[in-house]
Formats: structure tokens, sequence, C-alpha cells
């Protein structure tokens, strides 16, 4: 094997490949990489019997061959290389020159690397941009507790040209509706997807390009199909598939309350910098208060001791309660997601992160629509009932007698009543 590749080419390749890798392989034979060279080009790809990722690079193909190295090395590797085409060859150990550098890696057996999965059957397409801004909008929401794998996934309900995605930890829980091009119209499957790998996908999608989403034995169902249901996304050269989570996910619509007591309306970005920089001081287990009087809300939150911090923004208030608080990373990630709805608007030009990269999904926002002509509504009860927040577009919101319902939506359990829980 021996080929040339640009360097800033194959250290984005081998940095997105390397995220996939298991952090504790049950073999030794998992922590790799593996590269096959071919006349049309370079593919790396790794699988560990529950995840699998695979991406094609431009390469100048001098011997085709295959090879499988350790996969994080490579990856510290190829991030430190000087800005020259890097030639690698197999003729003993691989090795990589680029420039002044070399570096030679012993290879793992070949021979007791998996197979890589087949895809699934395409289940549907859908805009990358779109589909990356509600991955980004619902999976910081998903629990983080292994020992409860059912909520650290995503629940991803199909039906007909809708997919809805929720994600939650039981103390908040994010939902966001989306439309797609079935490949098969009026079909209905629920899928539980684990989120890590969720947010993965995301960094492999850009606006304006599909995104093929197949699956195999998705049901939402149980027993032995199950332990073979899978889903794929692939798009930009990119592949990436997974197993899904047996289980059946919370019954969450239950979760809403039919009504809310109080309700505040303000402008999205002013009020998403103000409470970001007032969460500056407040220590951990703290909490931002928000408190509301005719025409404006005062954002709260003190270290003991140390430090205060507040911040008034413009609001319309109605309601008997008039004060609630909130974990700041909880309001924060709902503010954040809420936003990017506010900016957006329901189904318009969604952020991603650019062509295969970036730091988040959803980074993005439509000229057309300026994010500070966004509002935030926070609906609430008591301080120690659930809060709703959602996004809108512009000013002229929908009744909050009859709201419309919003396709994000975020409910979170106030501070006070997780501290009395």
């Amino acid at each position: 094997m021996r080929f040339v590749v640009e360097r800033d080419a194959l250290a984005e390749a081998v940095a997105w490949i390397a995220r996939s890798l298991p952090s504790r392989p049950v073999l030794p034979v998992l922590s790799g990489l593996q590269l096959q060279a071919a006349p049309d080009g370079l593919t790396l790809s790794c699988f560990d019997y529950e995840v699998s990722a695979r991406i094609s690079v431009d390469a100048d193909v001098a011997e085709p061959g295959t090879a499988l190295v350790p996969g994080r090395l490579l990856a510290e590797i190829t991030r430190s290389l000087p800005g020259h085409p890097v030639e690698v060859d197999d003729a003993d150990d691989v090795t990589l020159t680029c420039g002044p550098a070399s570096f030679s890696l012993v290879t793992l057996p070949i021979g007791e690397y998996p197979r890589l999965p087949d895809l699934p059957r395409l289940a549907g397409t859908v805009d990358g941009g779109v589909f990356a801004t509600a991955i980004g909008q619902v999976t910081p929401a998903a629990s983080r507790d292994d020992t409860l794998p059912v909520i650290t996934g995503v629940n991803v309900e199909v039906d007909g040209d809708t997919i809805t995605l929720v994600a939650t930890d039981r103390y908040r829980l994010a939902i966001r509706e989306l439309a797609w091009n079935p490949a098969r119209p009026g079909g209905r499957s629920t899928l539980l997807v684990p989120a890590k790998t969720l947010a993965d996908a995301a960094r492999m999608m850009s606006a304006g390009v599909p995104v093929r989403v197949m699956t195999r034995g998705a049901d939402g169902g149980k027993g032995p199909a199950m332990a073979d249901a899978m889903i794929g996304f692939e798009s930009g050269g990119r592949r990436l598939t997974t197993r899904l989570i047996a289980g059946e996910y919370i019954k969450y619509s239950s979760k809403f309350p039919a009504d809310f007591g109080s309700y505040g309306d303000m402008p999205a970005v002013p009020l998403t910098e103000a409470v970001r920089r007032v969460a500056l001081v407040a220590e951990r287990g703290s909490s931002v208060r928000l408190s509301f009087e005719p025409g404006k809300v005062t954002i709260e939150a003190g270290t003991k001791g140390q430090a205060r911090a507040r911040e008034s923004v413009a609001a319309d208030f109605a309601g008997d309660e008039s004060a609630i608080a909130f974990s700041p990373q909880y309001l924060l990630d709902g503010l954040t997601a809420a936003l990017t709805a506010a900016s957006q608007g329901p189904q318009g030009p969604q952020g991603s992160q650019g062509p295969h990269g970036g730091d988040s999904a959803g980074a993005d926002r439509d000229a057309a629509a300026p994010p500070t002509e966004g509002r935030i509504r926070l609906q609430f009860t008591s301080p120690t009932k659930p809060a709703l927040i959602t996004g809108n577009p512009s000013r002229d919101d929908p009744d909050p007698a009859e709201p419309s319902t919003p396709d994000y939506r975020y409910l979170v359990v106030p501070l006070r009543a997780l501290a009395g829980a």
C-alpha cells in the first residue's frame, strides 16, 4: 500500500473517524482504524460491533492495499503534522512521511478485525442543515447515566413525512419536530438512537446536502429483531451506523401540563446573553432566578461571599406567579436551542456546521431573519412545577390561551423542585 494525500484532508478524516472509536475496547483490535487504498481513493473506517464509521478521501494511490493501525495514535499524529502532503506506505510497518517529519506505526492484525456492517434499507432523506440543527437542539437533554440506557438515547418517531426527536434526563425534556422525505409514504416507526452517536452524525451534515437515513429492524418493538436493529446515516462521502437501544421509551406526552398560569415573552438574543453573563457568578448547585414585573424581567444569581450579578431585559408578562429559578446549565441549554428556533422559524433555513464540521449543530443563522427579531416564551405555573420554553421568529406569537404547538419545546423542572426532590 502506498499513497499520497493532502495533510488537512487526512487529519480531518482521521479526527472524525476517531470520535467513533471505543474508549475501552473489549478487544485490542477494535481500537484500530482501517486504511483501504484503492485506485479511486482512500477509505478510512472503524467498527466495534456497535458503531461503525466510514469516510472516503481523495488520494493519489500508487499501490492499493489495506492496513489496520492504532486509531487514536494516528489521530494525534495527523493533527500535529506540518502543512505538507502526506505519503503513506506499508513496506514494513505503516510509515507516514510529511515534509521533514516521519512516523512508523506497528500494524494491528487485520485478519481479526470485524467486517463493517452493510447499510440497512433506505428509510428516507432529510436536509442536512435541518437535521443537524434538530439534533443539536435535543441531544443536550439526553441523560448521561449509563445505568438507565433508555434515557441515554434520543427517541426518534417517524410518522409519515414528520420526524419527532425526543430526549430527557428526567429533569428536562426536549422535543423537536421536522419534515423529511420518507422512502415509503405513510410509514410509522420508533427508533431509540444513542444520543452521542446521533450528535457525532450531526457533524457530517451540511445545509443543502441531503442525508440518507437507513434503518433495519426498527419497529420500536421488543424481542429477537431488536438485537439486530440498526440505523445508518450517509452524506457527503461519510457513513455512520449504530445499533439501536433496546427498550421502551417513557410516555412523555403526559409530562406537559394542560395549561400554565403565567408567561413571559422576551427578545431571544438579549435574554440568552443576559442569562449567560449572570450565570458566570452562580456557584455549583445554585440557581439563576427570573423575576417578572411590568415591562421587564430581572435575572439574578450569586455566589455567597464572592459575587452577585443581576441584569434586566424587556419582557411582556401576564400571570399571578412572577418568579421562578432554574439550574444555570439547564436554563442555558433550553434558551440556546429556543434561540435557534426563534431566529430561524419553522422549517426555515437551518444552521449547520459548514461542510463536514464545526463545534455544534445549528451554529449558523439565516441572514434573512436576524436573531434580534426572535422571541422566547417562558410559561410556568409555580416555582415547583415544570416550565416550558419555546421560541418564535417574531413578536406575533399566538394567543397564549390557545397556543399552537411549536416545532421546538423544552420542558424543565425548576431548581426549587430539584432541591426538594
